[in-house]
Parts: C-alpha cells; structure tokens; sequence
C-alpha cells in the first residue's frame, strides 16, 4: 500500500458547492472530513484538506474521493477539475494510522490475511482509477510534499504542475515494500520506464525543476499562489472547449494507452461518426469566422 506520514484525528470541514447560482442560500453543502469541494464556472475544485496532517491520506480519504469523482462524472456542469492540497504541502501519502489499523485486523492465517490485504489494496487502487478513468480533465496543482501515495494519485490525473517548493518521491521502497496504488503501472507513461525505475528503485527525492524537466510536471511556478492562478487559468481554457470535444480527446489518448495505433484510429472513427453531428461543430466553425467566442452546452 502507498504511504507516508502518520497521523489519526479526522478533522471535520465544510464542503461548499457553489453552483454558478448568486444566490448564497442556494448553495450547496455537505461535510467531508478529508477534502473541501468547490464548484463554480464549470470547474470543481477539490482540494485534501488535513493541512495539520501534512493531508495524510486516512481511511475517510479513499472512500470520499471515490464519491466526489463519481458525482463529478455525473454532472454535466463540471467540465474540468482541479486537485491541490491545503495548506503548505500536497499531501505527505498514506496516513500511517490507517496501515496500523490494517495490520491490527490481521490474525494467525496467512491464507485470510493475504486475502485481506488483497481487498484492502483493491480498494485503494479503485480510489485513483476513479481519477484516472474520470471524463472530465483533471490538473493537479502540487506544492510542498508529494510523496508516497501522492505519487499514485498524481499519476491517475491528466495533468500535473507544481510550485518551486514541491518535493516528489516515491518513498515504498524505503519501507520495505512496492508502491501498490498505481505509480508502477502509470507512471511509466509519463517520465518514461528508465526514469521510472531509478526513482522507484532509489526513492529519492525530485525537486521541482528535475520534475519539469523528466516530464513528470508541465510547468513550474514560483509559489502556491502563482501555481494556482496558472493552474485555473489552464482550467479555464478547457472549461470555454465543447465538454463533448473535451471528453472525446481524453478518451481517444487513454485508450491509446492500452491499445495499437490501428485500434485507436478505429476508436476514434466510430466516436467522430457520432460526435460530428453534435451542433457544437457547427458553433465553433461559425465563431471563428466571425472571430468570436463560441459558448457551448453543457
């Protein structure tokens, strides 16, 4: 299982969902212990939100982000995402009190404990793939600790980008054991396999600029203030796209992920037959070339 850092109080925030409506009494809230969900001009913005933790990933944080995902697939309003970290760091990975408590669970039959943590990782992994399987595009803007877990997480999103500060590492190994979230499997994709190995193997920390550089980040900026702005910035331009182009692009690159260049060329066939019908193309043809900004439905 992915790590770092262990910490146990839960602490409980407001969740406010701002959905586009001036009315403040027409918002939205729910209560999250583990993140903050913020929805206005068709971006989401979650953010872990255990900044006194280091944002430790404990047991509430794999089961919410899978509800905050699967309602973000859902609504048609949200049309891209943005995932950061409250407070001075991204997240320092797992809560180390939750893999004490999985431990605690485990009795004299290897056969059963195996089987547990079987299930217990599956669980995690589903978390992330929830990240990584989202039609919406999701930019994760990263500062300060990034390590462990991070790591897994930051891997499902489609985009990545951090502060001077951020400190990345894939700190398993350390501890004995193989990252198990999803940094082996997604990982290589984006810096490569060699580069993938050696900080597996070594665990040893990537600064901001080596990130940038080995592709792990797209850009670089000086501070968390500046991150965010760039990163909303990104958001917004995706969010002013036809959602319907949007989710066919990353759809049509994920599946290249897994599959022959013929097969996607197919892929693609098949969804365009369909897509090209939308009025969306017919939109954005006729605002450039009356040289203005298309607005498209959701």
């Amino acid at each position: 299982m992915a790590l770092q850092s262990g910490y146990d109080r839960q602490p409980t925030i407001v969740i406010v969902r701002r959905l586009n409506i001036k009315k403040p009494e027409d918002n939205v809230v729910s209560d999250y212990q583990s993140f903050r969900f913020e929805l206005a001009d068709s971006i989401a913005h979650v953010q872990i939100n255990r900044p006194e933790k280091l944002n430790a990933m404990n047991d509430a944080f794999w089961t919410e982000i899978i509800e905050i995902f699967d309602s973000i697939e859902r609504d048609d309003e949200v049309r891209v995402v943005v995932l950061s970290g409250a407070g001075k760091h991204f997240s320092s990975g797992i809560d180390l009190a939750l893999l004490a408590s999985v431990a605690n669970q485990m009795g004299k039959d290897p056969g059963r404990n195996a089987r547990l943590l079987r299930r217990k990782i599956r669980d995690m992994q589903a978390s992330f793939t929830a990240v990584d399987t989202c039609r919406k595009p999701v930019l994760a803007a990263i500062q300060g600790y990034c390590l462990g877990g991070a790591i897994d997480l930051i891997s499902a999103c489609d985009m990545r980008y951090a502060a001077a500060d951020a400190q990345f590492a894939i700190r398993e190994i350390d501890m004995g054991m193989a990252a198990d979230v999803g940094t082996l499997q997604r990982l290589p994709r984006i810096i490569g396999d060699g580069m993938l190995r050696e900080l597996a193997y070594t665990g040893r920390t990537v600064g901001a600029e080596e990130a940038q550089r080995i592709g792990l980040v797209n850009r670089t900026f000086d501070d968390t203030e500046s991150l965010l702005q760039g990163v909303f910035a990104v958001a917004r331009e995706i969010a002013e796209k036809s959602p319907l182009a949007i989710e066919g692009t990353k759809q049509m690159i994920s599946y290249m992920r897994d599959h022959r260049v013929e097969d996607g060329l197919e892929h693609v066939a098949i969804w365009n037959a369909a897509m090209l019908q939308s009025p969306d193309l017919k939109l954005a043809m006729v605002a450039q070339m009356s040289k203005h900004k298309p607005v498209f439905d959701n």
